[in-house]
């Protein structure tokens, strides 16, 4: 199946409840780390080691974690290696089961994988994903009616190989007996959340206390700085146009859909743009599109022609024209770049 495919999908059954299965008597907690070749290291860190602190700071040892691949390693997408204690398609017992993926999650194909993930689901078996694993659950046709988040980084690409995606800019999301988190930092806060749940929000606050991860942050917290730091723009009419910019990829909106949701005119809006970014409104909005096609360039396999589409542009040759201009290089030179590395 390649990058631009869109996806089928599987029953599952809406009755399982992944917080009951959470709260369930099984003593330990049983968690599966499946790792896919070229996952991020950070992610898995900062989910594995809250629960490893757990272990060593509570009197019952609550989690019993279980590392798995379809080999005897597991390589990060820094080459470093994760030893499974299990491979794919063991029939094992957990409580739930957490894909940590990363690199380009939608040229993972092994349907191996998927099959033994629907078996899972089908005993009942909690499933989540980390950082690019929500796209492997997706590709594996378990995210069918699901809420769901992912990193920022893959979500354009996820929204246009699964169009109906429901996908929260959040740093996690529990719907029923799914649980997708958007990697980096955020499987901690992530953790905090599980292991309050388990174990009750004081011995919580001690792991976390542990990690000096003091400020916990909430499920819906947003995964990247505000536009006002990103941009260094205050004006209000501002951040709300690009915020609509951002929200709006794939189907560019009007310079009069702009401004109406800025609630200026379009002209004042242009007028605000050149003082405060130094461009034109429609300009920095081509910009946009070009960063996230940049993105998909260098990180994903997906046709340049479907990246056009992705991104707002009518085919590959008005893409190839307007990053000519914007970048002084072709697509295909960027995606060359990044094969070489």
């Amino acid at each position: 199946m390649s990058g631009g495919s869109k996806l089928e999908f599987y029953q599952i059954d809406d009755k399982l409840n992944f917080m009951d299965i959470f709260n369930s008597d099984s003593s330990p907690f049983r968690i599966g780390f499946l790792l896919i070749d070229g996952f991020a290291l950070m992610s898995y860190a900062a989910a594995v080691e809250p629960l490893r602190a757990a272990n060593l700071l509570g009197d019952d040892k609550p989690f019993d974690v279980c590392n798995i691949s379809a080999g005897e390693y597991a390589a990060s997408s820094g080459g470093a290696q994760i030893r499974a204690d299990s491979e794919v398609g063991q029939s094992l017992d957990f409580d739930l089961v957490l894909a940590v993926a990363g690199g380009d999650p939608t040229g993972f194909n092994d349907n191996r994988t998927f099959a033994w993930l629907r078996r899972l689901s089908q005993r009942g078996v909690a499933i989540g994903g980390v950082s690019g694993g929500p796209v492997v659950l997706a590709r594996a046709g378990l995210m069918n009616g699901r809420r769901m988040t992912v990193h920022w980084e893959h979500a354009p690409l996820l929204s246009e190989i699964y169009p109906n995606a429901l996908i929260d800019k959040a740093l996690y999301v529990i719907d029923r007996d799914r649980i997708t988190c958007a990697g980096g930092t955020a499987p901690m806060d992530l953790m905090h959340y599980l292991i309050s749940r388990r174990k009750g929000p004081e011995f919580a606050r001690l792991v976390s206390d542990w990690f000096l991860h003091t400020d916990i942050r909430h499920a819906g917290n947003p995964q990247r700085s505000g536009l006002a730091e990103r941009y260094g723009v205050s004006n209000r009419a501002i951040v709300s146009a690009v915020e609509a910019m951002e929200n709006h990829i794939a189907d560019p909106l009007a310079l009069n859909d702009l401004a109406r949701l800025a609630g200026i005119g379009s002209r004042q809006l242009n007028r605000l743009f050149r003082e405060q970014l130094s461009t034109t409104t429609m300009r920095f909005y081509r910009s946009i599109r070009l960063d996230v096609a940049r993105r998909l360039l260098a990180g994903s396999q997906m046709p340049i022609t479907e990246i056009a589409i992705a991104t707002g542009f009518a085919d590959s040759a008005h893409l190839w024209r307007a990053h000519m201009e914007e970048f002084g290089a072709a697509p295909s030179a960027v995606r060359a770049q990044a094969a070489a590395r």
